[in-house]
């Protein structure tokens, strides 16, 4: 990885870091093309993608009863940290629930109560690699909400990983389906012979996925429109250069298109980090992937003036997730405001985050962080205002709202008010 300046970058540079190209839009027709095959075909559709793409004659695409077996065969260890990270994940986000309230204004009792989505699909992606966690991170969130039913989707395989199964089971899922892609978040959405219909689709996936998620929005409600995984180290002289790297390695693992960036005011560190990263690199099982990650132009080593700069570059970044390992990472944090989670110091790896400590790891990318949070007990909540008037309070308001109603040209508006005092 070579080191570049962020003062020096060029226009063309910049945009590869700041507009960060998940290759959706060029998913679009495709992915719609698959959805219409779904609402139209139903499980027929649904077999004949998972023969087309996936190279996988499926018999059952419920296979609830299977995730429950795999949790009894699941090796112990892997059984034993599924449970471990689910405890962290839940007790995280019960800390989440909001609770209903009212108050009073002067006559006015005025509230806001808080009630769960009746039905919840979570995607979790399979491919390259399995992911209990993102079963994890989507279902425990929706049960702690308290969401009545919560069904899994994971592309199907020869041998489906029995860790993503048991942690489907784990999580409390209610039905779990395997069918992946863009067909998968169709059959959410509109529901088939087999699989039912969902109020709202949360998860992460490729780009089919997302172009899919983007398809059916407005008839289903959807967490974000997310891209694949991006990192943002903030460092300075006092980081570790092997920390750092492995801390870029890491996410860029899952993604040929992952973007990691390092941004650091001191050069020396610069250089060492991005000596690391290819060091580090040769000696990962995916080193194919991650060298292809490394290379991609939204991905770099970056050597700022002064922590201000990168300050800057990381506020108008919004990473997915923000690594900040400085001489004083909570100083650095106060002047950021945009990320989806936030890791400080050199103990605090994004790994932790992506598997266990409990935060959530479906977060936005692509700049999203600067107006969405990422996965939460919000996400399966809906909320609805309450209020009763005495009489005081709406003669005091009667005048008020008169006007305004009239102001508008909405006169049955304000006769609904004054009707009350005839």
């Amino acid at each position: 990885m070579n080191v570049r300046s962020v003062a020096d970058l060029s226009p063309d540079e910049r945009a590869a870091f700041f507009e960060r190209d998940a290759g959706v839009e060029g998913a679009r027709e495709a992915a719609g093309e698959i959805v219409s095959r779904v609402r139209s075909e139903g499980d027929v559709a649904l077999r004949s993608y998972a023969s087309e793409f996936d190279d996988v004659e499926i018999g059952n695409i419920d296979i609830t009863d299977e995730a429950e077996r795999a949790y009894e065969v699941v090796d112990a260890d892997v059984r034993e940290a599924i449970e471990a990270a689910a405890e962290n994940i839940r007790t995280f986000h019960e800390r989440q629930v909001p609770e209903d309230w009212r108050d009073s204004f002067g006559g006015r009792e005025l509230g806001r109560r808080y009630r769960p989505l009746s039905s919840v699909g979570v995607y979790a992606p399979g491919g390259t690699a399995s992911y209990p966690s993102s079963v994890l991170m989507g279902v425990i969130p929706a049960t702690v909400a308290g969401v009545d039913h919560v069904a899994v989707a994971t592309p199907p395989a020869e041998d489906l990983p029995p860790a993503t199964l048991a942690a489907a089971h784990v999580a409390g899922a209610d039905a779990v389906y395997q069918v992946g892609g863009a067909q998968a978040v169709a059959a959410l959405a509109y529901g088939t012979e087999t699989v039912s219909p969902v109020a709202k689709i949360v998860g992460p996936g490729n780009k089919w996925v997302t172009a899919a998620k983007a398809d059916v929005r407005g008839d289903v409600e959807i967490d974000f429109l997310a891209g694949p995984s991006e990192v943002l180290v903030v460092c300075d002289e006092t980081a570790p250069p092997g920390l750092v790297a492995a801390d870029l390695l890491a996410q860029a693992e899952h993604d040929p298109n992952a973007s990691v960036v390092c941004v650091t005011d001191d050069e020396a560190t610069a250089e060492a980090v991005a000596d690391a990263c290819e060091e580090q690199a040769v000696e990962r099982d995916r080193r194919e992937i991650i060298e292809a990650a490394l290379d991609n132009d939204a991905s770099g080593v970056l050597r700022a003036r002064s922590m201000s700069e990168a300050v800057l570059f990381a506020e108008e970044y919004a990473a997915e997730h923000l690594s900040i390992v400085t001489e004083d990472d909570e100083a650095v944090l106060d002047r950021i405001d945009s990320a989806g989670s936030v890791f400080l110091g050199e103990t605090a790896p994004v790994a932790a985050g992506d598997y266990a400590s409990g935060t959530n790891h479906v977060l936005p990318t692509g700049g999203l962080a600067k107006v969405v949070g990422g996965l939460s007990v919000d996400h399966f909540l809906r909320s609805t205002t309450v209020q009763k008037l005495d009489d005081g309070a709406l003669s005091g308001l009667r005048e008020t709202i008169t006007t305004l109603a009239r102001a508008e040209g909405l006169e049955a508006h304000a006769e609904s008010i004054e009707k009350r005092f005839e």
